[in-house]
């Protein structure tokens, strides 16, 4: 018999799904929770979503729209907390969730789906008191990310590796975004292939797809004769923004064609041991003789965002790690070729509608970018490659997968209660 799903808790400690992503923690992962929650509600099913509070203004519950409830539970001071100082605050946190689940009656939620490894550690004891079974999604890996590092990256301690592998081994289903995510829990974690379910991310189509490159050009303040490279994420080591001003040196330097009308556009904010990243960035890129060729701008709303997607001639992800990769799926949706790196699901993300890169070598990014410049003919092809290869994800499709996984999880910890 299919279980029939009423409510769903997601927990998402350490950020918030009301965040706007690009800023402190708040990236992809917020966005993933966020849409999800959102289609899953309109499919009938109720989400509440348990965060931490950051600021003694926030309403202590807001509806992000009918059927998704954001709960914020005080946990520690509001301010002035960094994710490395969370782990100290999860009692407190957990005792705030299971606080305000005693308020509804017995059974009211039917999953528990934690997101990253704090608030898995959380779900595992919310799950064990309340009975229900732990649906678990990684988002980044300590022993990924550790296998990848950046030079000037910090590595991720033993205490979060033991902490992923405590929730591997609890969880009733973990949820990959991808194929390679699914065999890195099991090679690295020794995560049961029986209990990994593979569940793409989706790309909002309503919100990315292509527009007219001139109009954008002109909302964003960059000149049609420009070319526009356009890096968007935080401002840290594991995402190399670094990488495309040291690229865009190299093509300043050396293609006379690019000299004066090259851009480089870096769309995020700084992020836990990024912190300093944007001043070293403008510093470097002074240094290396960009000047305000290269610039950082504040993240934007999405729908601002698809419109810098639009403006830019090429969107580069030089990340060392990526579970997924949103920000490639969604410059593809607006047909805009990609040049990523070849790690985690950026290829995947990627698909038909970019290129892959091996390795961090500047010089070898510059002279990709300077091929694909080079060849508008190739970029289109690129760019109506990706659409297509968009329209196969959807938050839609996302939602129907989790509903399948929430329902299996459901009767397997039946079946062991048993």
């Amino acid at each position: 018999m299919v279980p029939d799903l009423r409510r769903i808790a997601m927990i998402s400690m350490h950020t918030s799904p009301l965040a706007q992503p690009g800023t402190g923690d708040a990236g992809g992962m917020n966005v993933y929770i966020a849409e999800t929650a959102r289609r899953l509600a309109r499919q009938g099913v109720a989400v509440e979503i348990f965060t931490r509070a950051t600021s003694y203004t926030q309403d202590p519950v807001v509806e992000l729209e009918p059927g998704v409830l954001v709960r914020h539970v005080t946990a520690g001071p509001y301010e002035g907390l960094v994710k490395s100082d969370l782990p100290g605050q999860l009692c407190a946190f957990a005792a705030g969730v299971m606080r305000e689940g005693m308020r509804a009656p017995e059974g009211w939620f039917d999953v528990i789906h934690s997101h990253y490894w704090l608030s898995g550690q959380v779900g595992w004891l919310v799950a064990d008191r309340w009975r229900v079974p732990l649906v678990h999604t990684m988002h980044t890996m300590a022993k990924v990310k550790n296998k990848h590092l950046a030079l000037d990256d910090v590595a991720e301690p033993p205490g979060r590796m033991i902490g992923e592998e405590q929730v591997v081994e609890v969880a009733q289903v973990l949820i990959a975004n991808t194929g390679q995510e699914k065999r890195e829990l099991v090679e690295l974690y020794a995560a049961d292939p029986e209990r990994v379910a593979v569940v793409p991310p989706g790309v909002d189509l309503d919100v990315f797809s292509p527009g007219d490159q001139g109009q954008a050009r002109a909302e964003v303040g960059v000149a049609r004769s420009d070319v526009l490279l356009l890096f968007v994420g935080r401002i840290q080591p594991l995402k190399a923004p670094d990488l495309l001003v040291r690229a865009g040196a190299r093509l300043v330097r050396e293609y006379a064609e690019f000299a004066g009308r090259l851009r480089i556009v870096l769309l995020g904010g700084e992020s836990g041991n990024g912190s300093g990243q944007g001043r070293a960035l403008r510093e470097l890129a002074d240094n290396l003789g960009l000047g305000d060729r290269a610039r950082i701008e504040e993240p934007v709303t999405r729908e601002a965002l698809a419109q810098w997607f639009r403006a830019a001639d090429l969107v580069v992800v030089p990340s060392h790690s990526e579970s997924f990769g949103l920000v490639a799926i969604e410059a593809t949706a607006c047909g805009i070729p990609v040049v990523a790196a070849a790690v985690g699901g950026l290829p995947r993300a990627v698909g038909d509608g970019g290129v892959l890169v091996s390795g961090h070598d500047p010089g070898v990014w510059a002279s990709v970018i300077a091929e694909l410049l080079a060849d508008p003919a190739r970029r289109a092809e690129l760019g109506a490659r990706g659409v297509a290869h968009a329209r196969e994800f959807s938050w839609d499709a996302t939602a129907d997968r989790l509903l399948e996984v929430y329902r299996t999880a459901v009767v397997s910890a039946e079946q062991v209660q048993v």
